[in-house]
């Protein structure tokens, strides 16, 4: 039996590894399939399918969109997203012009502080990189000024923190459908991670269904077994596709390991043949 890891990210967005190098790992992991879903962004999925010929490895393009429902972010993975369709192009780069705008704010803040973060530092030489709040966590390590990155975010840039700016509050309404129309399946990524009560998870679903939601993550490296269960039963409750992965950061995330999480992550290939014979993918 083999296993697949539908939730990983590269230094397109705010992983360690380059979409080759995550890649690889794939393959040494003997993994049938990876979905690289980068936040916000598409850019790392060309190279990964490069990097995945000449093996059995299916790179899965897909993304993970930030919005907002009732002031909480919650993410929405876009699974088998046509990478390359223009229109789904043009909203992502709106999206990342928006959020670019929001770094240049809390880059502003801290030098006003006196604290000299610039965007060069951010990039770290990838010109491509979606920045989130991890790459200033970093950049606050790398400095000195704080000495791990929970340290960075508990102090300066997690919620309510004094460097802390929202990013653009992209709504459902868009991401959805956004993610619909560029041939995605829609998926409600990590739900334990909103602090939600289960009657406000199924709410939540209740809300997204309408807008085109198709599946749930119910395996991530932030559930227990007990939990998994549960979101399977929503799932199925409401006649959802059932979806998961580790969130896989590398070293931003050094306790989820790709295609096992915290130690107790396993998505078997039949999840992944289950959902194709949805009819979901063509």
């Amino acid at each position: 039996m083999r296993y697949v890891d539908l939730h990983v990210h590269s230094n397109a967005s705010d992983g360690t590894l380059t979409p080759t190098e995550v890649v690889h790992l794939a393959i040494e992991k003997n993994l049938a399939a990876i979905a690289l879903s980068d936040h916000d962004t598409v850019k790392g999925i060309e190279e990964a399918i490069h990097a995945a010929e000449g093996s059995d490895l299916e790179v899965i393009p897909a993304t993970e969109l930030s919005c907002y429902y009732k002031n909480v972010e919650i993410h929405v993975l876009g699974l088998y997203v046509d990478y390359k369709n223009p229109n789904f192009l043009a909203e992502l780069n709106r999206l990342e012009q928006a959020r670019l705008k929001r770094n240049l704010d809390m880059i502003a803040l801290f030098q006003k502080d006196g604290i000299n973060i610039t965007l060069e530092d951010l990039l770290a030489g990838n010109p491509n990189s979606v920045i989130t709040r991890a790459h200033f966590a970093r950049v606050l390590v790398e400095k000195g000024i704080c000495k791990d990155k929970h340290t960075a975010f508990d102090r300066y840039v997690g919620v309510g923190c004094p460097y802390y700016l929202p990013k653009p509050q992209v709504t459902p309404e868009l991401a959805i459908p956004l993610i619909v129309k560029a041939g995605g399946i829609p998926i409600l990524a990590h739900p334990m991670l909103y602090k939600f009560g289960y009657q406000e998870i199924e709410e939540l679903i209740q809300y997204l269904i309408p807008l085109g939601l198709k599946g749930i993550e119910a395996y991530h490296s932030s559930n227990n077994i007990s939990q998994s269960d549960k979101l399977r039963s929503l799932a199925l409750k409401y006649q959802l596709v059932v979806s998961g992965g580790s969130d896989f950061h590398g070293a931003n995330k050094p306790d989820i390991d790709l295609g096992t999480g915290r130690g107790g992550l396993r998505v078997t290939e039949e999840l992944l043949v289950a959902l194709k014979t949805c009819n979901l993918v063509t």
